[in-house]
């Protein structure tokens, strides 16, 4: 095997596996090159070195002569759109859930670190966001499923977990390409690294905070921009750490920025960080469900937030995001275990529940898109409503 860049790669030459890339678009399977238009294509997609084969090259010549004039042709290295999922959510879900694991762990060293005055460990952070994304591009509704699993008593912890896993999606979903998108999810693991100064007794009051408290609040987001910015990790990380309470008409804070001094990153994270605070469950708090919160952020449109970015922002999580708990119009009552990108009404649902009977069913998967099967969609429930533990559930059924 042998490793060339994409201006090395020539026509004949036998694609193993792509091995850097910049754009989001992967290559869909090994093959011949066979032109210089599938090259071209493959340039175009981001990839930047490849793997070949140098035994399986066929010669130039031999295939020209093989050719027929005017026969259209069909190369077998093929590139394919960023919905792909490479591997099933099943078999992704364990490598996806130690993954959040380590990074929880992270999480809660760099607090440590930056309470004892200690730099935070820059390339421990670069080194997990590059793992999200990796498991985002193998399948993405994974971590999206374990992000919106979560305990109502670590919500600081995850909420930065989350925030990175959504912006990595949203960003995949954008066709960002790949070195910003690790800038991305990175600054968006630290973009409440701050709120390690801001005492405990305001950041889990469960009522409302006193104008004081609201002061010692909001300087988190200034705590946070000065943290990133002094740990290396370049402009975009920094605004998202520092920006992602600012707002396009200069409500927001710590600084007070507006419009186009908001770059689109900036935007990006203001919507997902309001997403996941809205959605979360926290001890003196009901999340609310992703329909609701989608409500929310529409409503502060376009003051507040970006609305077309919205819009794909809704269109890239799906008004039924994996892990929301629904029921159906059979009365079953499920987990969105799969995405359907292409009739987002029509994922598939794991069931497990009845609520016309209120009784456990046995768990099985219900593919909505399948044409057999004529049950769909009713609404997004809690499962407070039907007394059910959702952590639970996932743990003991849906984890390899």
């Amino acid at each position: 095997m042998k490793t060339i860049t994409i201006n090395d790669l020539k026509p004949g030459m036998f694609v193993v596996s792509v091995t850097r890339q910049a754009g989001h678009v992967r290559v869909k399977s090994q093959g011949w090159v066979r032109t210089e238009g599938a090259i071209g294509s493959l340039q175009k997609a981001g990839v930047l070195e490849v793997e070949i084969d140098p035994d399986k090259t066929l010669q130039a010549k031999t295939e020209v002569q093989s050719e027929q004039p005017n026969e259209p042709h069909q190369d077998n290295v093929t590139v394919h759109d960023p919905w792909h999922k490479s591997t099933s959510v099943e078999a992704e879900l364990g490598r996806a859930s130690a993954l959040y694991e380590e990074a929880k762990g992270l999480q809660e060293k760099a607090f440590a670190d930056v309470k004892a005055g200690k730099a935070i460990a820059v390339e421990e952070f670069k080194q997990t966001a590059s793992g999200f994304i990796d498991s985002i591009f193998r399948n993405q509704d994974a971590l999206a499923c374990i992000a919106r699993i979560r305990e109502k008593d670590s919500y600081l912890l995850e909420h930065s977990l989350n925030v990175s896993i959504l912006m990595s999606i949203f960003a995949k979903h954008l066709g960002l390409e790949r070195d910003i998108i690790e800038q991305l999810a990175t600054g968006a693991l630290l973009h409440d690294i701050g709120k390690i100064k801001v005492p405990n007794e305001i950041l889990n009051k469960p009522g409302k905070l006193t104008d004081n408290e609201y002061q010692q609040m909001m300087a988190h987001a200034k705590y946070s921009y000065e943290i990133v910015g002094e740990s290396g990790l370049g402009q975009i990380a920094t605004e998202i750490a520092g920006f992602h309470h600012e707002r396009l008409d200069g409500s927001g804070y710590p600084f007070g920025k507006q419009g186009d001094d908001l770059s689109q990153y900036v935007r990006m994270a203001a919507i997902v960080d309001v997403y996941d605070a809205l959605t979360a469950e926290r001890v003196y708090k009901v999340g609310l469900t992703p329909i609701r919160a989608f409500r929310i952020l529409k409503e502060g449109t376009p003051a507040h937030y970006d609305a077309d970015l919205l819009a794909h922002f809704i269109n890239c999580i799906g008004v039924y995001p994996v892990g929301t708990l629904v029921k159906l119009k059979s009365q079953r009552i499920g987990v969105v275990a799969s995405s359907n990108p292409h009739e987002p009404l029509k994922p598939v649902v794991k069931v497990f529940y009845h609520a016309k009977n209120m009784l456990y069913t046995e768990v099985k998967d219900i593919d909505l898109a399948d044409k057999r099967v004529t049950d769909e969609l009713e609404a997004a429930i809690k499962p407070e409503e039907f007394s059910i533990d959702l952590i639970r559930f996932f743990r003991h059924t849906m984890m390899p």
